[in-house]
């Protein structure tokens, strides 16, 4: 299965070995966004929501999330990552456009293999959790445009997405 590194000559799913990789700085950046009702919207921008706050819970989960990844995804390597970040924005309501809630989060490391994944996970655990806590008020908010933005490291270089 050429091209494809989680599977070995026999098609066999594998743990890629990264013990002859150089430990380098890597970094990735993932973003998704949640759209929900004004009024949604407005309760998580007024600090309105009976759970707490949801943005700063959101980001602890994301932190949490992205440190957990290797035990989530089953071939992924366990990182000891040197940082963790989480952004949100606040969109609006648009014209007929749904508001939304944008996260972004930054992962880094010192080591062998990238954060990709970290990245990623950290995000839609971050958007899973403002819709758990908004759930009460709008069960169809959406989890939207989550993905790679960048990754910088590594044999392979950087990725900017277009």
């Amino acid at each position: 299965m050429s091209g494809l590194t989680h599977f070995d000559k026999q098609g066999q799913a594998h743990m890629v070995d990264v013990a002859a990789k150089a430990a380098t700085h890597r970094v990735a950046v993932a973003r998704g966004r949640i759209e929900m009702l004004a009024a949604t919207f407005a309760i998580i921008r007024d600090g309105n929501v009976k759970k707490g706050d949801v943005l700063g819970i959101a980001r602890i989960a994301g932190i949490q999330a992205a440190k957990k990844t290797s035990d989530l995804i089953p071939l992924c390597h366990p990182l000891a990552l040197t940082r963790v970040a989480l952004d949100f924005e606040l969109e609006e309501a648009q014209g007929a456009g749904p508001a939304a809630v944008v996260c972004t989060a930054t992962v880094e490391t010192v080591g062998p293999t990238g954060v990709e994944m970290e990245a990623l996970t950290a995000v839609n655990v971050a958007l899973l959790t403002v819709y758990d806590m908004c759930k009460a008020v709008d069960r169809g908010m959406t989890i939207t445009e989550v993905r790679l933005l960048e990754k910088h490291g590594g044999k392979s270089g950087s990725y900017v997405a277009p």
